[in-house]
């Protein structure tokens, strides 16, 4: 019974991975069908002189576009973990009261980015301050979001004029970005109880009605590593402990991929200092505006349309940058 448990477990994976390689070439093959309706429609409305065509062809060259775009894309995926759910981790970092504003700007800008792909998203774990968000953890479900969203990891950076302070000065604030795979049961990760301490604490929050008086957070701490992940968002200790093994065993395997691969700074994103030097992105408001990715030297001069959540044109850069490096090497 045991050998067929295995086999059809075996048989899963392979239909899984065969529906995959399926999903990203059938896509291909509509554009391209697309294509040549599109130029025979063009050669009819040239031949006949027939003006009407015009808007429906430019409407469907613009959709084709934007299609080709996301599947060139995804064509850069190559990681075993491209496809998987991912867990965002926001912290605020030097500038006080204004990184906790800052964190929950970006913390927003994911939010609205989730949204434009039709993702979901899940708080794991919320610590609020003054101003803003000290630290977030959110799951993000949808097709290729870890893939998509592993650029992120890293130091972001903020110029503005503060609206904290009274004599509208510029300042400076950091807050750090991690990003790691939501880990299926087909990767194995080996947590054994005596590597990790689980403490559980009473949630903390605004106050009022809402605050969980019992100790449902749960933190759990792995010795090796010295990884700590912890989680308050529900009420129910045991669904809290739940998720943050969850998150632990997603940032375990990002750990050690990063170990072997000799790449040890992929994994102490959060560990690095905060502060000048260090961040991957800059987002100017002041004197003027503009949000430049320092590894691709990407540059949007609006804005607003990425702190609303167009970040795509970042993270299409750094997969590309990615893909060539892997080349060269």
């Amino acid at each position: 019974m045991e050998g067929f448990w295995n086999n059809r477990e075996e048989a899963e994976k392979v239909m899984g991975e065969i529906k995959r390689k399926k999903d990203l070439i059938n896509p291909w093959k509509e554009l391209k069908r697309l294509l040549d309706d599109t130029v025979d429609l063009y050669d009819l409305a040239m031949a006949e002189k027939d003006e009407s065509f015009e808007a429906d062809i430019a409407s469907t060259i613009e959709k084709m576009k934007n299609e080709y775009s996301r599947l060139r894309t995804l064509a850069l995926f190559s990681e075993e973990t491209d496809g998987c759910n991912a867990f965002v981790t926001i912290h605020a970092g030097a500038g006080g009261t204004e990184a906790c504003d800052w964190a929950s700007m970006l913390y927003r800008m994911y939010t609205r980015w989730a949204e434009r792909h039709n993702f979901k998203v899940e708080i794991a774990d919320l610590l609020e301050a003054e101003g803003g968000i000290k630290s977030v953890t959110i799951q993000v479900e949808g097709d290729y979001a870890y893939g998509y969203l592993k650029c992120e990891s890293g130091i972001h950076r903020l110029v503005r004029i503060s609206p904290f302070d009274a004599n509208a000065r510029r300042h400076t604030s950091f807050v750090s970005v991690y990003v790691s795979p939501v880990i299926d049961d087909s990767i194995e990760i080996d947590i054994k109880p005596e590597d990790i301490r689980i403490d559980t604490y009473r949630s903390s929050g605004a106050g009022g009605q809402h605050v969980n008086k019992t100790d449902s957070a749960v933190r759990i701490t792995h010795f090796e590593t010295g990884i700590v992940v912890q989680c308050q968002n529900e009420r129910s200790q045991i669904k809290n402990r739940a998720m943050a093994m969850k998150v632990l065993r997603s940032r375990l395997y990002e750990y050690y991929k990063a170990k072997q691969e000799e790449e040890k700074e992929k994994n102490a994103q959060e560990k690095k200092e905060m502060a000048w030097g260090s961040q991957i992105r800059s987002y100017v408001f002041q004197p003027y505006t503009m949000v430049k990715d320092h590894r691709t030297k990407a540059e949007v001069g609006n804005i607003q349309s990425v702190m609303d959540g167009n970040i795509d044109y970042f993270i299409e850069e750094y997969l590309k940058l990615l893909w060539q490096n892997k080349e060269n090497s």
